[in-house]
């Protein structure tokens, strides 16, 4: 028979730290898309609209520094804002017949932040 382990205060310090960080992390784990076969239509919703929502807003700055920095005419800027625009109405229409707010496509991925900026 062998004879059990023999773990050293240090050891055991050791260990309850990496305890303590463990569920320190768990505790601000991102948040779960709860998907049951009642709710999956609304969970795949929140995750495409906020990627949607995410790219919308990327294109947005995007727009901008290119307007600030003289590469588009006027037209073009005139269709780039009604199209992000006209994007930005779609993606609340269709959270509104998901049954989500505008809070809920920006998903909390714990210690990473926010899913959007803003």
């Amino acid at each position: 028979m062998q004879k059990p382990e023999q773990i050293s205060p240090d050891n055991i310090e050791k260990i309850v730290s990496e305890l303590r960080q463990q569920t320190q992390l768990a505790a601000g784990s991102p948040e779960r898309i709860e998907c049951s076969p009642d709710n999956i239509e609304q969970g795949l919703a929140k995750l495409v609209l906020s990627l949607i929502e995410l790219l919308r807003q990327l294109l947005e700055r995007q727009a901008i520094r290119r307007m600030e920095g003289g590469s588009l005419t006027d037209d073009q800027v005139e269709q780039m804002g009604e199209a992000l625009m006209k994007l930005e109405a779609k993606i609340h229409e269709l959270a509104d017949h998901f049954g989500l707010a505008p809070s809920d496509l920006n998903m909390n991925f714990g210690p990473l932040g926010n899913l959007l900026p803003k």
